[in-house]
């Protein structure tokens, strides 16, 4: 009988989920880029895209509560904030790196049919700046609806972001308007609509196992910077379809389970694709060359190298954009005690 044999999975235990989870996919793939499935070699980034975006967002629930409006409605909500944003990068690395609309949005979602004014926080200490929360209903009146429209915002916010910035992608084989001059990272699985931008979502943690038996094994065998062929993925229910590929940022060391350092990479796709798309295999191409570049390192971040450099950068600021958590549940208590006229300290 074989000797038993463990891996470990990369992350940290702490992370919840881990790196590599491996849910059957119940959907359908087809070759799109080619029959032949092996591993695709790694190409250098052409000088023609000039710039890259890293987009991610974040959000927080700050405080859940009961909402009465003056006419006797009352429901559940909460108050959220959300914060959306970028980091901008040359590819070919010829300029620094800078933030890009890193700013915080409030909201005070409540549950529908209720008539609310936006809830402005005025601080004891003017240097601390107002935190005004708008008013918007929540889809349902469970308690985790805030939370879901505060989500759902925030993904609305991100998917602007992501397509503001990035070349289009042609529609059809005879639309040439644009070659693939500024790329957008999106940090995690796409979601919403397609806006028509060359838009790539890095996955760091393979939940799902797209890949059929037969196949998933060129996963392990993939060199840093090689890719898998770019697949069209449709789910059972029809309605998401995605371009997808895999591509390896670094060797797994002996220990680990032999796909640690691969991500899976996703553009969006019409239901029924005639053709590839010229930007999505020519971002297909640059991806391991430039996601290596980017990629961060273990004793630097537990979640190395999937969690790229810039997007650790952009999560300690969009923490910092919407400020100290304890200080702003205290000051939504304050809010509260003077609305009723009552002293509470702060």
């Amino acid at each position: 009988m074989p000797a038993m044999r463990i891996r470990l999975d990369p992350w940290p235990v702490d992370i919840e989920g881990g790196q590599l989870a491996l849910t059957p996919f119940e959907g359908d793939l087809i070759d799109i880029e080619t029959t032949r499935w092996a591993a695709m070699p790694q190409r250098a980034i052409p000088e023609r895209l000039r710039t890259v975006y890293v987009v991610d967002g974040k959000r927080r629930m700050e405080s859940r509560v009961f909402v009465e409006d003056d006419h006797g409605a009352a429901g559940m909500g909460g108050f959220g904030a959300f914060v959306v944003g970028a980091v901008e990068l040359c590819p070919h690395g010829t300029r620094q790196a800078q933030l890009r609309d890193v700013r915080a949005s409030r909201i005070l979602a409540h549950a529908p049919g209720l008539r609310l004014d936006p809830a402005t926080l005025s601080p004891r200490d003017p240097h601390t700046g107002r935190l005004t929360y708008h008013p918007t209903p929540t889809l349902g009146e469970d308690q985790l609806a805030a939370l879901s429209t505060l989500q759902g915002l925030m993904l609305d916010a991100e998917q602007q972001l992501s397509h503001g910035y990035a070349s289009a992608v042609p529609q059809d084989e005879q639309d040439d308007r644009e070659w693939l001059t500024a790329l957008t990272i999106q940090d995690g699985t796409l979601r919403s609509k397609n806006l028509g931008g060359a838009v790539v979502g890095c996955v760091k943690t393979i939940q799902t196992m797209y890949l059929p038996p037969d196949r998933a094994h060129l996963l392990t065998d993939l060199k840093p910077g090689e890719r898998t062929p770019i697949l069209h993925m449709r789910y059972a229910n029809g309605r998401v379809t995605r371009f997808i590929w895999y591509v390896r940022l670094c060797e797994a060391t002996f220990y680990q389970h032999p796909m640690s350092g691969v991500m899976r990479l996703e553009m969006y796709a019409p239901d029924e694709p005639d053709f590839l798309p010229p930007i999505v295999r020519q971002v297909a191409n640059l991806s391991g060359t430039l996601l290596m570049r980017l990629g961060s390192t273990a004793h630097k971040d537990p979640r190395a190298p999937q969690n790229l450099i810039p997007t650790a950068a952009l999560e300690h600021a969009m923490t910092r954009s919407m400020g100290s958590a304890e200080l702003v549940t205290r000051r939504i208590r304050a809010h509260i005690a003077q609305t009723y006229g009552r002293e509470v300290v702060a």
